[in-house]
């Protein structure tokens, strides 16, 4: 593979002599290339270098997100710990910050206290990694509670074809590339999902997009929010093609060569509605056998090594599918340990709940244990690492406990999570790390063994 630098793709250019470059379809990398590439007198197609860079600056994309009426969670920018401390008394804990300019979701975090963020800093600008010193720091409020909404877009100058809305399994705060998403958001209202299309228009339009845009949003209730807009095709356009049957990077390939979406519709590329003829789960497959000294916690930096696509009549149906195809099998039996931060107890009741219902016995430390018998949801009590005999980890070894639900904490909990989680791992045992990440596997589970039938292609599907 030749290296995507302005040099090498000029020289590709000089020997194939284009009629226009298009760089909405290779990820982050070509778009930071764009603006070179103009310089140097090469045809950018769709969406100009402008307004790419638009949507990258911090702060005129708050200035157009404000002036569209559309909100953002509070923050900032620090270069250095003073400054980081500064930001955080402004917008409040807790905070997702981030080094400026990397991808993947690198040295991301969610930062809880004041002593993480110090832990933060210290990492960035002490020590630290030569690439990231120096970087600002891009801090914002994180919305916990969240759920996160991925958006596809084709926009021409004038109509917006909604590619397609997935809702995320995982809380907001998880890297989209980690979380599982759904097509037809389940949850999603129809006020928030107005919100979510006139902003997707607008933004669109105020970008001057031709071509595709990823737009990622967090909602709270009927609240929505604009975390970041990308004008560029998205690791989910593949999958949303697949789930409508419209193949979204040829109909923005030839907007962005001047074609309109009403004359793709006269052509039969564009239906009158896009829409999904059943629920499709997009599906992270993570890397933790290859990685055992890995934490398999799910956080804002991205781990996910590829990803897999179950369909079904409903939710539950399709991500069992979307689970099995992703290498994880799980009971329809036996005893399941549930351990929450305090900060998830109140939504993890629902999970406890859920399987307790579908037959699992519930295994749990003294404190979660205590919680749900406070909420007459009986739990065996067993004791923190290493407080015992017969600990967690040493149930875990003895074959006793088929599917581990554990929500990360800070200090020493923090280390006990990952004792457990790693012991799950040595086993084979499933283990999730999110409350909503509990719930959906709970709805798969009471979807039943029947729901995995016989494979349909995509065809009949969409017939």
């Amino acid at each position: 593979f030749e290296p995507l630098t302005v040099e090498d793709v000029l020289d590709v250019i000089d020997a194939e002599q284009p009629e226009a470059v298009i760089v909405q379809l290779g990820g982050q990398t070509p778009l930071n290339l764009a603006d070179a590439l103009e310089q140097a007198g090469v045809k950018i197609a769709g969406t100009s270098p402008h307004a790419i860079a638009l949507a990258e600056d911090r702060e005129k994309f708050g200035e157009i997100c404000s002036s569209l009426g559309l909100r953002q969670p509070a923050g900032g920018t620090a270069r250095s710990a003073a400054e980081a401390l500064d930001v955080v008394d402004q917008v409040g804990l807790p905070v997702v910050v981030r080094p400026s300019f990397v991808l993947g979701g690198r040295k991301m975090r969610v930062v809880y206290s004041v002593e993480e963020l110090g832990d933060y800093a210290r990492e960035i600008y002490g020590d630290a990694d030569p690439e990231l010193v120096g970087a600002p720091i891009l801090i914002d409020r994180f919305l916990e509670s969240a759920v996160e909404v991925d958006v596809d877009a084709v926009f021409d100058g004038s109509e917006l074809l909604l590619g397609g809305v997935m809702e995320h399994v995982e809380e907001a705060g998880i890297h989209s590339g980690d979380s599982a998403c759904v097509t037809p958001p389940p949850t999603l209202s129809e006020e928030a999902h107005k919100e979510i299309v006139r902003a997707t228009r607008e933004l669109a339009a105020e970008l001057s997009v031709r071509g595709l845009i990823n737009i990622q949003f967090a909602v709270k209730g009927d609240e929505v929010f604009v975390i970041e807009a990308n004008p560029r095709g998205s690791r989910t356009v593949p999958f949303i093609s697949k789930s409508t049957g419209v193949l979204l990077a040829r109909v923005a390939t030839l907007v962005m060569m001047g074609a309109t979406i009403e004359e793709l519709r006269q052509e039969g590329l564009v239906p009158e509605e896009t829409r999904t003829p059943f629920v499709a789960v997009k599906n992270a497959v993570l890397p933790w056998d290859r990685f055992p000294e890995e934490d398999s916690v799910l956080g804002p930096e991205m781990k996910a090594t590829g990803e897999v696509m179950g369909i079904g009549s409903d939710v539950g149906t399709a991500y069992a599918k979307a689970l099995l195809g992703g290498g994880r099998i799980l009971p329809d039996r036996g005893k399941v340990f549930v351990s929450f931060a305090d900060r998830d107890k109140p939504t993890g009741l629902a999970v406890a709940q859920a399987f307790y219902m579908l037959g699992f016995e519930l295994v749990a430390t003294p404190g979660t244990a205590r919680y749900l018998e406070h909420h007459a949801i009986p739990a065996e009590v067993v004791p923190k690492i290493g407080e015992g005999p017969d600990d967690v980890a040493q149930r875990l070894d003895n074959g006793e406990i088929q599917l581990v639900i554990n929500t990360p904490r800070g200090g020493r909990a923090r280390t006990d999570g990952r004792t457990i989680r790693q012991a799950a791992r040595g086993h084979q045992v499933p283990c999730v790390t999110t409350v909503r990440g509990g719930l959906a596997v709970a709805r798969s589970l009471r979807a039943g063994p029947g729901a995995i039938n016989r494979p349909r292609s995509l065809q009949e599907w969409h017939q």
